[in-house]
């Protein structure tokens, strides 16, 4: 047996998490895309199919109430805040990231402009996922700011007098690249902005602690680490000191404080319901409270602990098996620096994904030259990671 064979096996023995592996519904390949698209929790088919065939089969319109279909968005968004550091009654869960982010954007903006400053600059990350960077340039032109992209170790410097908010992503999706959510934020406060964070990258894969670093918005989709299933809804998080004066730029009856009221003037509702625009996605909402059933009983500081493991063996694998100078890592060695992905660049990745996934190994591909490896700690174990550098490997 290996060196590298013998150590997995000795890590899996080892593992505290490695039971959880049983809550999902997985085969004999190596599933490293969880941070594209998480996989199936084995209790959700069940629930789906008492949502379908009792909850709307039999109770029909009943279940708003009945069910809990109203309160659903509210109530899982506690769940996820669980995971995220946030209180309850801060995060609602409802429509997509891209809607969420424009949602935390222009309130932002917003709420900067009623301190009755002249801010009319708002930063974004330079590396930003795209759609996060279209979402912030009609912001800022539907609010009459400029938009400037800086990388994020720049913001720092770039703050000044006219920075009204400042979007950024917690992990880089291309190299996994984890950017000081602490520190950043404290730089924006001390600028007089307001931060707001995408967590697509990093919710459910590490801490986050938005209420003990004073993060005013932020944005994520549940569809990767937090398993909620394709197309599944993201949440938005309003810091509850800013609660009672975010604006919405989509209000709709949903976040209005007496939705069945009809009335033809806008009240906003008070707390986290003000993030709700209109009926929810019950379908796939109550997936994903089935899928966060997962969590029970796990802590994110543990799942963090064997991702930094993970990534460690992944990346000591990956120098056993491949020939040298034949991949890059772009991904930071520092724990500090790091989400739960690890990037390769070498020429022809898209063959080599091909084959790889071909061979039982499935990662994905960022254009033109990057492999890309996600390492989800609830069910990825030692012995998973070895198998996908051995076959690295034997590629080359």
């Amino acid at each position: 047996m290996s060196e590298p064979r013998a150590r997995a096996e000795e890590l899996d023995s080892a593992d505290e998490l490695a039971g959880l592996r049983e809550r999902f519904v997985l085969d004999d390949v190596v599933y490293l895309d969880g941070n594209s698209l998480g996989a199936l929790p084995a209790n959700v088919p069940g629930h789906l199919d008492d949502v379908v065939r009792r909850q709307w089969g039999e109770l029909r319109i009943r279940s708003w109430d009945e069910s809990g279909w109203w309160t659903a968005p509210e109530r899982i968004g506690d769940r996820i805040g669980r995971l995220v550091g946030a209180a309850p009654g801060q995060i609602v869960v409802g429509d997509s990231t891209s809607v969420n982010v424009f949602k935390a954007v222009v309130g932002a903006v917003r709420l900067v402009k009623l301190t009755g400053e002249d801010r009319d600059e708002i930063l974004v990350d330079a590396t930003t996922f795209p759609t996060d960077g279209y979402i912030a340039e009609s912001a800022a032109r539907l609010t009459g700011h400029t938009l400037r992209p800086v990388a994020p170790h720049e913001v720092p410097d770039a703050l000044g007098p006219r920075t009204a908010a400042v979007l950024l992503n917690h992990v880089d999706y291309r190299t996994g690249r984890l950017h000081d959510l602490p520190s950043l934020t404290s730089a924006i406060h001390a600028a007089g902005a307001l931060a707001v964070w995408d967590l697509c990258h990093s919710a459910g894969a590490l801490p986050v602690d938005l209420d003990a670093h004073g993060v005013d918005l932020a944005v994520g989709c549940t569809y990767k680490y937090l398993n909620g299933g394709p197309g599944s809804p993201a949440y938005l998080y309003v810091r509850e000191e800013h609660q009672d004066r975010f604006d919405s730029p989509l209000p709709g009856w949903n976040s209005h404080t007496d939705p069945f009221g009809m009335s033809s003037g806008y009240e906003p509702a008070p707390g986290a319901r003000r993030g709700r625009v209109g009926t929810p996605d019950i379908l796939s909402m109550l997936a994903l409270e089935a899928a966060l059933e997962v969590w029970d009983g796990v802590s994110v500081d543990s799942v963090r602990t064997k991702s930094l493991a993970l990534t460690d063996f992944f990346l000591e694998c990956v120098s056993a098996y491949v020939p040298e100078g034949r991949v890059e890592c772009v991904t930071p060695s520092a724990h500090a620096e790091r989400g739960s992905q690890v990037a390769l660049r070498c020429p022809e990745a898209g063959q080599i994904m091909k084959v790889l996934i071909e061979r039982g190994v499935i990662g994905d591909l960022r254009h033109p030259d990057v492999l890309r490896f996600g390492f989800t700690p609830l069910y990825v174990g030692f012995g998973d990671v070895e198998r996908a550098a051995r076959v690295l490997g034997e590629v080359f």
